[in-house]
């Protein structure tokens, strides 16, 4: 019975410090594309403050998790029945319920201020662009349209591709959103941008990729029945790739 016993507890504690060391890589993993732990790779300038303010309420609520489990096993314990013992009645703590009050508050209003900073700073105005381009969702692809010579989008120069996003690296690219039919959702896991494409509302959002790379497109709504095939790529490039690509495509649709 007790090498049974012996044995549960050595798996236990075994699986708690396969948790905590899982728990723990990605914190380390900063400055190397983010948290890779189940992270994919952080492309964007703003991916690694996402991955972080996540990993922070993922400690917080998980001490609280140990805690709380931790004292419910206690209680069990301490407190259970025995022969000739009687239970008694507890009237209560003003100091344990001031405790339990405010501290919770103060978590919950320093994730508010530090989640608040994070959006502001993603969803709020855009830093200067030095691209603007759209990306129009179809059912069942993403309609890519970039300015032409004269610099401005929805006129007779304008270059379109399909599934097919190219992004120079290193600047700002302002994304224009929008959908023809139903709704979408325009998601780049490793650029930590999801947006929903609304028919009839055009959103904008804006992304700095940091890094070279091909990336996917991913549509995270479900948009009818050929869903599962909307995909399309993103190819983060050289300033100069970027360039000599976009005037292939102005040879290629406009000769």
């Amino acid at each position: 019975m007790k090498s049974v016993k012996h044995s549960c507890w050595n798996r236990a504690l075994t699986a708690a410090a396969l948790l905590l060391a899982g728990a723990a890589e990605p914190a380390w993993a900063f400055g190397q594309g983010g948290a890779r732990f189940w992270f994919p790779p952080a492309v964007s300038s703003y991916g690694a403050q996402v991955d972080r303010l996540f990993l922070i309420v993922l400690a917080i609520t998980g001490a609280v998790f140990f805690l709380v489990e931790g004292a419910l096993l206690w209680f069990l314990i301490r407190y259970r029945r025995r022969d000739g013992s009687k239970a008694a009645y507890i009237h209560g703590s003003t100091r344990a319920e001031l405790i339990w009050t405010v501290i919770p508050a103060l978590i919950v209003l320093y994730l508010a201020v530090a989640s608040q900073r994070v959006w502001a700073h993603i969803q709020g105005p855009p830093p200067p662009h030095q691209l603007e381009l759209e990306v129009q969702g179809e059912q069942f692809a993403w309609n890519v349209r970039y300015a032409g010579p004269d610099g401005a989008l929805h006129t007779a120069d304008d270059l379109e591709t399909i599934n097919q996003l190219h992004l120079p690296v290193g600047q700002v690219v302002l994304i224009n959103l929008a959908s023809k039919d139903v709704i979408h959702s325009f998601f780049l896991p490793q650029f930590r941008i999801k947006r929903d494409a609304v028919p009839g509302m055009t959103s904008r959002i804006w992304v700095q990729a940091t890094v070279t790379g091909n990336f996917e497109i991913v549509c995270a709504e479900l948009c009818g029945l050929g869903h599962y095939r909307m995909r399309g790529f993103v190819t983060i490039e050289t300033p100069e790739e970027f360039r000599a690509w976009l005037a292939q495509v102005q040879q290629e649709q406009h000769t």
